[in-house]
Formats: C-alpha cells, structure tokens, sequence
C-alpha cells in the first residue's frame, strides 16, 4: 500500500519584512483594456471612479463577467468540446479574473500609497540585503542578507521549526544539495523542469520564447487598428501558446516579426533550457548531477529509513530545511524571482483510505479567508470561515488538508502578516500540478498583488509510485487490517536459468526490471508470449 502523501512547503526568500514566499506561478493573463462581455463591449477608461457607489458597481459587473465565462468553460466542458476551444474560453477566465483582481487591488489605499522602490533602498541601504557581489556589478538574482537580513531569517527558521517541526514532532532531515541525474530524471523535473529561451543576437541578453510571443500577440490585441480577423488569430495563438514545442514557437516568433524587447534586435532560435544548475559529481565527470531545485526528494528517497524510524507506524511528517536553487532566464522583482533561497517542506504520509488527521479539533475554530475554486468560477469574492464550517461544507476534502491550512495561517499570524492580507487560494482544475489531486496556496496581499508564499497540496502516492517503478526499492507502508482480506495478485514468476544464459552480466537488472512490472504491463506480455511465442 502506497501512502497519501500531504506536500506543505515554506520557501524562506525574502518577502518584504516577513521573509516568506515560493516561487510563484507565472500569471499569463491579457492586459488589455477592452473586453467582451456576452454581446456588451466596454472600456474601462470610461467609468467614473469618482465615488464608491461607481467602483461597487465596477467590481460588481466585473464578477458577474467572471461568473458568466466560468459558467461557459463548464459547459464546454461538460459538451466535451473541442480543446482548442475550452483553452481560449479558459484564457479569457484567466483574464477576466486578473481584471478583477487589479480593479479590487487598485482601489487598496494600503498600497497606492506604498512606495516600493524607496522601501527597497531603504532595506539596502540599512543592509538587510543587498546584489551579491555588488562591488564587480552583481548577478541577476543573487542576494546577500546583511547583519538585520539574516537575523529576521534565523529568527523565522527558529519560529518554523518550533511551530512545525517541535510541535508536532516531525522527523527532520538534512539531505544534500547535490542530486545526482536519475533522481530527478524520475520526479519529473529534467523532462518538466524547462522553458524554451531566445537570446539578443547582439548582446546576448535572454528572454523566455513564449513570454516573447505573448507580449507580441497582447500588443496587437490591444491595437484599435487591428482587425477582427486578425484578433481571432492572436486569440487562437495564444490560446494554444502552452502547447507548443520549439519548431513551433520558432515559426509564430518568425510569422509575427519578434525582435528583442528593448533593444529591438534579432533573435536567436528559441531553444529548451532547463531551470536547474546543472554539475558532474567527481573528477570524471561521468556522474550528472544538478543543484536541487526543492528539498522534497531528499524526503522521498529516504521513505524507507523514515518509516522504519517511525516504527512503521502512519501517519508520519518529515521536514527540511535548506538551499533549493532555480536558474531563471531573467530574474525580476527582486527578493520574489531569485536564483539561489531557504527552503522549508514538510511531507506528512498518511493511510489513504484514511485522511483524517486526530489533531484537526485544535484548529477547526480557526477563521481563516478561503478562495475556493468553485468561487473563483462563478467570480464571488473570498469567505470568511472556520475550518470546521469548510470541512462541513465540503470547502476542504480532509482534515488533514484542513489541519495544515490552519497551522500555517496560524504561523504566519506569528512572523507579522497581516490577517486581512492573507488568504487561502484553492487551485483550478486547468493549473493543478501533475502529481496532486487538490492544491491550496497561502497568498499574501502586497504591492505585487497577491503573491503565493505557501503551498499545500494533496499529493496522493506520485512520487513513491515513481521513486518505486524507477529504482526497484518499494516506498510502500503496511497497516494492520482488522480482518483477513483476499486479494490477487499477478506477478511474474521467472526462469532464472535461461535468463542468465541469455542476458549474463545484464541478468540481474533484466530480473529486477521483470520483477517489477506493473499489473498491467505483466497481462500485456503475457498476451503477446502467447500471440508470438
């Protein structure tokens, strides 16, 4: 039996004051002004924000534009309609949201009155961080914490471990931050971990392919000029932009005359860069290995230790702490896209028929603002509610989920964000990563708008499953059942003389690749040993 596994992740970057956030999600949302609500066109410049009565009637027929094209991607869905279809309803969703959101965020006095870039001079120049490297140019990126930087991280690494760590007595690794090629070939992350690149043929400056092309298709939507026609081809691009390989890409980036933002020179050819820093283990330089770009599969690959440490008993946590490294293309808004930052996961393994987690009365008074994704369709704002009143009304799907969003709200009241300015953000069906079957993000409020800074996910078995395919080893755990249970197994039984006749040396691995056949895979060769012979 593979247990469930709950991901909770804090990144300890720096976030303004609070030193808190993960990198977050790219939002490619449209920026123009106009949109088409059903059969009325509006223009925003045209409403008076002169009164509040005018901005509540703006914020009012904004959710109801929400609720109208959630409604449409439902049915599309539910008509199984064609894809290219549901993505272009799906994008314009995404775009009404951010609409939305910038129109209830542009109308917080908190933050039309920040200024950001002199409290980030101010912040460098009191050396609570500052460009590393600094006297030779700096690196795009890099950070130093000075003497207030790093005392506000120990002091939020201290808090962390104390709330988390202590408190609920998780069994804390250290893992290193060397990870060889295999590892993270099987999670996913050499495959998944890319993004496709063109570089200024002058400078040398890089750019990602498909921002390029967006920025480009969103400047001819916004022209008044352009044509109907011409639209609707944009609007099908764009909506089909995240499918698309490199001959792709490199043929749109051609047909729509890109040239490098800023300078307006060529282009190269877009070309696939992974986003991890990449090494050779030894002096060889046989054994590929990259920086890791979470801590997470340190966790994973010690399941096994864990859970004889435990005693073999679940539920159990794990937890973390230390460098994760991601080799962004271009590195922007400071201390939220950095290339080198603390990273603090938690991986709690449960029983999957069984999510309950026995501390959850602890925290099911605690109110807390929740996004549901049912909500953000129909365009409704956040609720307030206790987690109980979410877990009631099937807002959440377990208590366990339930249990961490409480203690994480709870942390982060402690580290000084403001409650008001915290909310639970359920993810949409169309953003839901490969490996979870429901995700909630911890977002903050801030002059960026709202930013993710946790992650809680329900991961199910992904990475025991694959770690368990990939190496041989079984990642699995075994619960006493109350009463005796028959089941059937298919596995092979093999022949091992013949085997090492014909194989020798690679005797071994065939067995062991046999051995661990899927059910599935086991039926299919036996079908075809029968077929062929």
């Amino acid at each position: 039996m593979l247990p469930c596994l709950f991901r909770k992740i804090t990144s300890l970057r720096a976030h303004h004051v609070s030193l808190i956030c993960i990198k977050p999600f790219q939002n490619n949302f449209l920026k123009s002004n106009w949109i088409n609500f059903g059969r009325t066109l509006l223009h925003f410049t045209r409403w008076s924000m002169s009164g509040q009565e005018d901005s509540s009637v703006i914020i009012e027929t904004l959710r109801s534009s929400v609720k109208e094209q959630g409604d449409l991607v439902k049915k599309l869905k539910e008509e199984k309609a064609d894809e290219v279809q549901i993505q272009q309803a799906v994008r314009e969703l995404k775009h009404r949201k951010k609409l939305l959101e910038d129109k209830e965020l542009s109308l917080d006095t908190r933050f039309t009155k920040f200024d950001r870039p002199k409290f980030e001079d101010f912040l460098k120049r009191r050396f609570f961080f500052a460009p590393a490297f600094e006297i030779y140019g700096g690196v795009a990126g890099l950070y130093d914490y000075g003497p207030s930087g790093c005392a506000i991280e120990a002091n939020v690494v201290s808090l962390w471990r104390s709330h988390f760590v202590l408190e609920e007595q998780m069994l804390e690794i250290k893992s290193t931050q060397l990870t060889p090629h295999v590892v993270l070939k099987t999670s996913g992350h050499v495959d998944r971990f890319t993004d496709y690149m063109v570089k200024d043929v002058k400078t040398g400056e890089c750019y990602r392919a498909d921002h390029l092309l967006k920025a480009i298709l969103e400047g001819i939507l916004n022209n008044k000029n352009t044509s109907d026609e011409k639209k609707k081809e944009c609007e099908l691009v764009l909506a089909q932009l995240d499918d698309y390989d490199q001959p792709a890409l490199t043929a749109k980036l051609k047909e729509y005359g890109a040239k490098f933002p800023g300078t307006n020179n060529d282009i190269t050819e877009p070309a696939e860069f992974n986003l991890m820093f990449g090494t050779s283990i030894g002096p060889t330089g046989l054994l590929q290995g990259y920086l890791r770009p979470e801590t997470a599969q340190g966790i994973f690959v010690n399941f096994k230790r864990l859970l004889d440490y435990n005693n073999g008993k679940l539920p159990f946590a794990s937890a973390q702490i230390g460098g994760a490294f991601r080799n962004e293309i271009s590195p922007r808004s400071g201390l939220l896209r950095v290339r080198e930052f603390t990273l603090a996961e938690i991986e709690h393994f449960v029983d999957p028929s069984d999510k309950s987690h026995p501390k959850f009365e602890n925290v099911e008074n605690v109110q807390v603002t929740m996004l549901p994704g049912s909500y953000q369709m129909s365009g409704k704002p956040a609720l307030n509610i206790t987690l109980k009143e979410a877990f009631d009304t099937k807002v959440i799907n377990s208590t366990t989920v339930g249990y961490f969003i409480g203690r994480v709200h709870l942390f982060l009241c402690k580290i000084g964000v403001d409650p008001t300015r915290l909310r639970f953000r359920q993810h949409l069906a169309n953003e839901m990563a490969h490996y979870a079957c429901d995700c909630w993000d911890a977002e903050i409020k801030n002059s960026y708008g709202w930013i993710e800074c946790v992650g809680i996910a329900d991961r199910a078995c992904y990475d025991l499953s694959v770690h368990t395919k990939s190496s041989g080893i079984r990642l699995v755990a075994q619960v006493e059942l109350p009463e005796p249970t028959t089941v059937k197994v298919v596995e092979p039984v093999l022949n091992k003389a013949p085997i090492g006749k014909s194989f020798k040396k690679d005797a071994k691995q065939v067995t062991e690749r046999l051995t661990n056949l899927a059910e599935s895979d086991i039926d299919e060769l036996e079908n075809s040993l029968k077929e062929k012979g």
